[in-house]
C-alpha cells in the first residue's frame, strides 16, 4: 500500500508539472498572438464577431473527470453551457436542446450583411478614410515645413513626416488602443477605417526611411542615426500620451455618465449599425464619398499634369492611395499567425513588417528611377506614387501599437527587437537599391 501511495503521489506531482508547463506554454502564446495583434488583423476582423458568438465556454463541474496526466476528459454534450460572448458579458446558460424560434433566426440574419457585400464596404470604408489620411498628411507636412512654420526639413533629423507620425500615433492611443473598443460596438468596419485606414495611411514608415536614407547618402551619418533613435522614441512617446490621456477622458466620461444617470434616467440613443439597412445605407454615403474624392482627384490631375509640381502630385496620390490601403489590410491577416504550422515567432507582427519594409524598398528603387530619369511628368508620377500608394501602405500607427503592446507584455525585450529589424532590414536594402545604380555608374 506504501508503494501504491508513493507511487500515486509521484504521479499526481508529476501531472500537476505537465499540467503547469502546458499552461504556461498556452498562456505564453496567446500572449504572444494578442501582442502582434494589437495593430491590426485584416480581414479576420470582419469574421471575429460572428466567431465569438458562435462559440461556447465550458465551465467544469463535479462531473468532470480527470486523468492521470491532468487533462479533463470529455463529459456527455447535456453538461455543456454556451455562454454569450459578442457582448462582453456572460449570459443567462442556454441548453443546447432548447429550440430556437424562427423569429430569432430572422433577426439574426437580418443584422449581418452577406459575405461579398461585407468585403465591398469594409473597402469603401478603408478607400474614403484612406484618402482623407493622405490630405491630413500633406496639410501637415506643409505646415510644419520650411516655407510655413519651418520646424521639418529635408536635410535635419526632424524629418518631414515626423509630424504626422507623431499625431496619428497619439490618436492610435485614443482610438485604436482606449476607445477601440467602443468604436467596434457601434461599428466594426468604423473601426477598422479609423485604425486602418486614417490612421494608417497619415503615418508612414517608407518616407521616414527613404529621409533616412538620404540623409545618408549625402554623409550626415550621425543625423541619420540620430533621426531614427529621436523618430522612434517621439512615436512611442505619442502613443503612450495618447493612451494615457485617452484613460484620463474615458473615466472623464463614465464620471459624469454615472453623475447623469442619477439625475435623470431617460433613455440613450442608441448609435449601434446593426441592422442590414444601416450598413447599406452607410456604405451608399460612403459609395458616393469615394466616387467624388476620385472624380475630383482625377480632374485636377488632368488639370495640373502638364505643370507639375506638389499639387498635381497629391491628387495623384489621392487616386492610388487607396490601393496600399487595400493590400495593408490583407497583409494584417498574417499578424498573430507565425511561421510554418507550429505558428514560430507569433510575437512577430509579420503583415505589418511586410508592409513596411517592402513600401520602403520600392520607394528607395522609385528614388532611384526618378533620379535616373528626371522628368517632369514622371516626377509628377513617382512622387505621385509614393506618397500615396506607398505611404499608404506602410505605416508608424500600428508599428506604434504594436511597440507599445510589445513594451507592456511580460517580455518588454520584444519590442526593441521588432523596432530594430524593421529599421534595419528596410535601410540595408533600401540603400542596396537606392545606391546600386551610382555605384554602377
Amino acid at each position: 500500500m506504501e508503494r501504491m501511495d508513493s507511487w500515486s503521489s509521484s504521479v499526481s506531482r508529476n501531472s500537476l508539472t505537465l499540467s503547469r508547463r502546458i499552461s504556461h506554454h498556452v498562456d505564453d502564446d496567446i500572449e504572444s498572438e494578442s501582442v502582434s495583434e494589437a495593430g491590426d488583423i485584416g480581414d479576420r476582423a470582419l469574421h471575429s464577431r460572428r466567431h465569438s458568438e458562435s462559440s461556447s465556454f465550458h465551465m467544469p463541474n463535479s462531473n468532470d473527470r480527470t486523468t492521470a496526466t491532468g487533462v479533463i476528459a470529455p463529459i456527455p454534450a447535456s453538461n455543456f453551457v454556451s455562454y454569450g460572448m459578442a457582448s462582453g458579458q456572460l449570459m443567462n446558460p442556454v441548453s443546447l436542446d432548447e429550440k430556437v424560434g424562427p423569429e430569432d433566426i430572422t433577426n439574426e440574419s437580418d443584422q449581418e450583411l452577406p459575405k461579398i457585400l461585407n468585403y465591398a464596404s469594409c473597402l469603401i470604408h478603408l478607400a474614403v478614410f484612406g484618402i482623407l489620411g493622405v490630405l491630413t498628411r500633406y496639410l501637415l507636412q506643409k505646415l510644419f515645413g520650411p516655407k510655413i512654420a519651418g520646424v521639418t526639413s529635408d536635410q535635419t533629423i526632424l524629418y518631414p513626416d515626423l509630424p504626422s507620425n507623431m499625431v496619428g500615433s497619439f490618436l492610435m492611443g485614443w482610438f485604436g488602443v482606449v476607445f477601440k473598443e467602443d468604436i467596434s460596438n457601434v461599428s466594426e468596419h468604423l473601426a477598422i477605417a479609423l485604425t486602418t485606414g486614417y490612421l494608417g495611411s497619415l503615418t508612414t514608415f517608407s518616407g521616414w526611411n527613404q529621409d533616412m536614407l538620404e540623409l545618408g547618402v549625402s554623409g550626415h551619418w550621425l543625423f541619420l542615426v540620430l533621426g531614427f533613435l529621436i523618430g522612434l522614441f517621439l512615436v512611442a512617446f505619442s502613443i503612450i500620451f495618447g493612451v494615457e490621456t485617452a484613460k484620463g477622458f474615458k473615466w472623464l466620461l463614465s464620471k459624469l455618465k454615472m453623475g447623469s444617470r442619477s439625475q435623470n434616467h431617460s433613455s440613450t440613443v442608441n448609435w449601434k449599425v446593426a441592422k442590414c439597412t444601416h450598413h447599406l445605407s452607410v456604405m451608399v454615403v460612403l459609395l458616393v464619398m469615394l466616387g467624388l474624392l476620385w472624380g475630383i482627384s482625377c480632374a485636377l490631375v488632368a488639370m495640373e499634369f502638364k505643370h507639375g509640381g506638389s499639387t498635381a502630385q497629391l491628387w495623384f496620390a489621392c487616386m492610388v492611395g487607396p490601393l496600399g490601403v487595400w493590400i495593408r489590410w490583407l497583409l494584417a491577416r498574417l499578424n498573430g499567425r507565425g511561421i510554418g504550422r507550429n505558428g514560430l515567432f507569433k510575437w512577430i507582427p509579420f503583415g505589418t513588417l511586410i508592409a513596411n519594409v517592402s513600401a520602403a524598398c520600392v520607394m528607395a528603387a522609385l528614388a532611384t528611377l526618378k533620379k535616373s530619369v528626371n522628368n517632369k511628368n514622371c516626377d509628377t508620377v513617382v512622387t505621385g506614387i509614393q506618397f500615396g500608394l506607398l505611404g499608404c501602405l506602410s505605416t508608424v500607427s500600428t508599428f506604434a501599437a504594436e511597440f507599445n503592446a510589445m513594451r507592456e507584455s511580460m517580455h518588454p525585450w520584444r519590442a526593441y527587437l521588432y523596432a530594430m529589424i524593421t529599421i534595419c532590414v528596410s535601410f540595408f536594402f533600401g540603400i542596396l537599391l537606392y545606391c546600386t545604380p551610382v555605384w554602377k555608374m
